[in-house]
């Protein structure tokens, strides 16, 4: 890590095991300051470097807070908490002079912008590694550093397009539907979070930096599950199934008293065991559906397994039918948000954490890493634009109170 120390000892600093590294985040909207707020919950000091006059427009995507100096977006804060916040207008100067310097005392730097704007500003990662030859330069984009389309505009719609998640979303003889959130964003920046920490612990072995190339295409690809090798292997190319799996059943949705539940007692020791479960022990020796293979034929399951589960389901709630399952069989209530958030199981495992916005506390999803010995904090409010600029770029940069306020008067911060 490079001045770790310096950076330490300067009270820049926060708590967990990423305690000491120096996170620069001059990323916007969630491809991005969904990495670097993980890095944030796991301990790293993120700054959050943002366009003094141009700053993240994510601050005014909903849900808004209101507060004493007005809305704050909640929306924002989920992806931005724990980071401090300073100002910086790199196309100035002054402003490329000063991330020059604070990229001398950071680990990482952390980037969303189309391959080739950073270098066009003169800052991309031949020029930082001049002065920082340990620093970890992370590259998010829709389609990578390298390749024909990288130079492409892209959002996360386009990596679910690219990615051909898009294509195999929806219903049988219907258009594809998009997966509903932005999993391209999303998958992207867990990526990057990974490369990240990848490439910190080899620049800890080795002092040499480098760059970690993330594109959201790449991303989404890996989330087709077994798309790719069933076309390699046998020409197949994926479409929408809808709720079902291409060969696994029954695995899927299935209606209940009081909504839905995904059933997935597809082997023979499930489905035994759930014959039994609804009192009908002997569906289980019935020689048409007595074995997994026979189970797994759509039409044996469309015209036999689908019935008697509809059947059995239909006189049960979803708690009823998740109480009878209990530990013995994998079935779950289809849960909306709301469900969610108030799951006893979920608020166990802390996953609904309380989170400053606007003087307020608001309840947004928490960290999903458990470590047992340095456990993560995401509790921590997100920054208003430049809040802590006087005390970073007098921590980081050395700068005076009356060099950072002339800084600002000329714009560059």
């Amino acid at each position: 890590m490079s001045d770790v120390k310096s950076a330490a000892a300067s009270g820049i600093t926060g708590s967990g095991p990423l305690k000491g590294v120096t996170v620069l985040d001059i990323t916007r909207v969630v491809a991005g300051p969904f990495c670097s707020m993980l890095l944030a919950d796991l301990g790293a000091t993120v700054i959050k470097v943002e366009h003094p006059d141009d700053p993240d427009y994510a601050r005014t995507f909903p849900p808004f807070v209101n507060g004493d100096d007005g809305d704050f977006s909640a929306f924002f804060t989920q992806f931005n908490r724990n980071k401090l916040g300073i100002t910086l207008n790199m196309k100035s100067e002054e402003g490329k002079a000063l991330l020059k310097t604070l990229v001398r005392r950071a680990d990482i730097l952390v980037e969303n912008f189309r391959p080739g704007t950073m270098e066009k500003l003169g800052l991309g990662y031949e020029v930082l590694r001049k002065e920082n030859p340990r620093l970890i330069y992370t590259a998010i984009s829709g389609f990578g550093r390298t390749g024909p389309n990288s130079s492409r505009p892209a959002y996360d719609n386009t990596g679910q397009a690219t990615g051909g998640l898009w294509s195999m979303n929806g219903y049988p003889d219907m258009p594809p539907v998009r997966v509903g959130t932005i999993i391209g964003d999303l998958a992207a920046s867990l990526y990057a979070a990974i490369g990240t920490l990848a490439a910190l612990r080899e620049a800890e072995h080795s002092g040499r930096g480098q760059v970690v190339d993330i594109s959201q295409q790449d991303a989404v690809l890996t989330l087709t599950e077994n798309a790719v090798v069933r076309y390699t292997t046998s020409g197949e190319v994926a479409s929408p199934l809808g709720n079902d799996h291409p060969f696994v059943r029954p695995y899927g949705q299935f209606p209940c008293k009081d909504g839905f539940v995904f059933f997935g007692g597809y082997t023979d020791k499930f489905w035994r065991i759930t014959c039994e479960m609804f009192g009908e022990p002997e569906l289980a020796d019935d020689p048409e559906i007595d074995t997994m293979e026979k189970r797994f034929d759509a039409r044996v399951a469309d015209r036999r397994v689908k019935p008697i589960l509809e059947r059995w389901f239909s006189v049960y709630t979803k708690a009823e039918l998740e109480e009878l399952a209990g530990d013995r069989v994998p079935l779950s209530a289809i849960k909306t948000i709301a469900e969610v958030v108030e799951d006893p199981h979920i608020a166990a495992r802390e996953m609904i954490v309380k989170v400053p916005v606007a003087g307020k506390l608001v309840r947004m999803f928490g960290l999903p890493v458990k470590l047992s010995n340095t456990p993560g904090n995401p509790s921590e409010k997100a920054p208003n634009p430049g809040e802590h600029n006087s005390f970073v770029y007098s921590r980081l940069a050395g700068l005076t109170p009356q060099e950072v306020e002339k800084l600002s008067e000329i714009g560059a911060i």
